[in-house]
């Protein structure tokens, strides 16, 4: 009776550190998962039907931005999109290399032709504080321009002939009412003075916009932090410390089944995006993503094992979980290395290094701890199983060097 409660208290010790990490666990899915909102830029398709690489979602006016950057020519095909445009209204994108600001802006224009009704584009630079927003000369090329209104989404499309210098460059976007057959100035408060930003061309990232294919990077990280750098460690330990338990079996091999094959899966979704990513952009990382596909292959491999598994009493059984576990364990190390490695790529707030560093720790911990109640559980149930198998062997006659006869004392 004694034996029971003291293996029940054991094994609630045990199970202790894996509600902590479960929970860790939980919160750090939680802190996550707003990065993996969708964005309406995404869903938008033209009517040209042209399909643009990047794209992202402006703070204000109910604008975005769609570019394709070539960074071998510095050429940027870009398309300037306003929803809940008139044909009485003008709207305006450009790049201004002084500052985020308006004064030195090199914009694109367009409106409605009052006379032929047609959607004119063309370029003006904004050289004073009272524009003119006549047709000029930009201080960078723009073989072609275009635009269009279709219902209330009025869109510029055009090329830009860019140095190679110009990677991240200060946006500026506006509209305003036409004043006869000329744009008029634009509103002087609230969002038409906060129209103002940033945008990387070659990686995507923009301030006050939500950026496509950053958010494809940042699920991609998050969808690996949580597969391969998370579950899989996780599965480890339940193979590891809950097979102590003999009620524990078969739990903890479906348990670990379980935790390591929706580690895979989640993993392919992550290694799938980042292949895309990499075939998408010239500046990907060799190393980061070489590691990631080493680790989808050896991930593979693990996968199949499991159809090969010999049963426990079979000769080879020896050496396929020698294989078994090697693979394991550098799939797990290399995923670690692998997350920060993406961590230094995607170079986020601290906050997220921070909150994947708790959880590894988290898991470092409990196996540490785990470790020590697993020999001290086994070293324990040797004892008691090799007392009672003295005590058994007395009880036929025997003593306790498993000689017949009463002690003699030598």
């Amino acid at each position: 009776m004694n034996m029971n409660m003291n293996m029940n208290s054991s094994k609630d010790m045990m199970m202790r550190p894996f509600r902590v990490l479960f929970f860790s666990i939980a919160l750090l899915s939680a802190f996550f998962v707003p990065t993996a909102l969708s964005q309406a830029c995404r869903g938008y398709t033209f009517s040209n039907s042209v399909a643009y690489e990047t794209c992202t979602d402006l703070p204000v006016l109910s604008s975005s931005l769609h570019w394709t950057y070539d960074q071998s020519t510095s050429l940027a095909t870009i398309a300037f999109r306003r929803s809940g445009a008139s044909s009485s209204q003008w709207i305006s994108w450009g790049i201004n290399r002084q500052g985020a600001v308006m004064l030195g802006t090199q914009a694109l224009m367009a409106h409605q032709n009052s006379s032929t009704g047609s959607i004119v584009a063309y370029t003006t630079p904004i050289d004073s504080m009272s524009p003119s927003l006549a047709p000029g000369s930009l201080s960078f090329g723009v073989p072609t321009i275009s635009a269009t209104l279709d219902g209330d989404v009025m869109t510029i499309f055009a090329t830009l002939q860019l140095t190679s210098d110009m990677v991240t460059v200060n946006q500026v976007w506006q509209y305003g009412e036409m004043n006869g057959a000329s744009p008029g100035v634009h509103p002087t408060s609230g969002a038409n003075l906060q129209s103002v930003g940033t945008v990387n061309l070659l990686s995507g990232a923009a301030t006050g916009g939500s950026n496509s294919r950053q958010r494809r990077r940042n699920v991609h990280g998050v969808l690996n932090a949580v597969s391969w750098g998370t579950l899989m460690p996780l599965g480890a330990l339940i193979a590891r410390y809950l097979k102590v338990f003999k009620s524990a079996d078969p739990a903890w091999f479906y348990l670990h089944i379980t935790c390591q094959t929706s580690a895979y899966i989640v993993g392919v979704a992550g290694w799938a995006t980042g292949m895309k990513l990499r075939s998408d952009s010239s500046g990907s990382n060799d190393v980061h993503g070489n590691i990631g596909i080493t680790l989808f292959a050896m991930g593979t491999l693990q996968v199949f094992a499991l159809l090969l598994r010999p049963k426990p009493d079979h000769k080879y059984r020896l050496y396929w979980n020698i294989y078994h576990h090697a693979i394991g364990y550098a799939v797990i190390s290399l995923s670690i290395v692998n997350v920060f490695e993406g961590l230094d790529i995607l170079d986020p707030a601290g906050k997220w290094r921070t909150a994947y560093i708790i959880v590894i720790a988290l898991i470092g911990g409990c196996a540490v701890l785990l470790e020590g109640i697993t020999w001290a559980i086994v070293l324990k149930r040797r004892r008691t199983e090799s007392h009672d198998q003295k005590f058994s062997h007395g009880f036929n006659g025997t003593n306790a060097y498993g000689n017949g006869g009463a002690h003699d004392g030598v």
